[in-house]
């Protein structure tokens, strides 16, 4: 009998930057988000990583996964999270793992673009950034800020994110 894991038995893959997709996301986090490790590329289903940019003065609204494990590492300037009401700064090389149904909340309110590594455990926060965002090509110029699709939180729904 065949197993979920079995695509990725002796399956390797290296992705360099700008080599993956790469979606705009809407307000108010602005910025964009590429998936790097997922699925399609790794033949694994249970895990998915990529890289969150979230503009100046942006945020990612408060939510949580129900079925979902993530762990999030800032990996470029400053900000702040907010778990479950609880504020955490943010610097380059902060860590945090979100457990089931953690509310988590996260805020660039540094002078630069705050980047967070995410590794989400089953796959699936990829599909989410590329169904609201726009697709984005490495150098092309920022779009001016969007708005969010009008049915955003039955899409969050759909994908397993609660309280939004």
């Amino acid at each position: 009998m065949m197993k979920i894991t079995d695509g990725a038995r002796g399956h390797a893959v290296v992705m360099q930057p700008g080599e993956g997709p790469s979606f705009w996301q809407p307000m108010p986090a602005n910025g964009h988000a590429e998936p790097m490790l997922v699925p399609q590329n790794t033949k694994f289903g249970e895990l998915s990583m990529g890289y969150q940019t979230i503009a100046v003065g942006g945020h990612v609204r408060e939510h949580s996964h129900a079925d979902q494990i993530e762990l999030q590492i800032c990996f470029k300037g400053n900000g702040h999270v907010v778990i479950d009401g609880d504020r955490h700064e943010l610097v380059p090389g902060s860590s945090a793992f979100l457990g089931y149904d953690v509310k988590h909340a996260i805020y660039n309110d540094g002078d630069e673009e705050l980047v967070m590594l995410w590794v989400i455990t089953p796959a699936g926060l990829e599909d989410f950034f590329a169904t609201i965002g726009r697709d984005r090509r490495p150098g092309d110029p920022e779009p001016e800020p969007f708005k969010r699709p009008t049915d955003v939180v039955a899409i969050e729904r759909a994908m397993g994110m609660n309280d939004t």
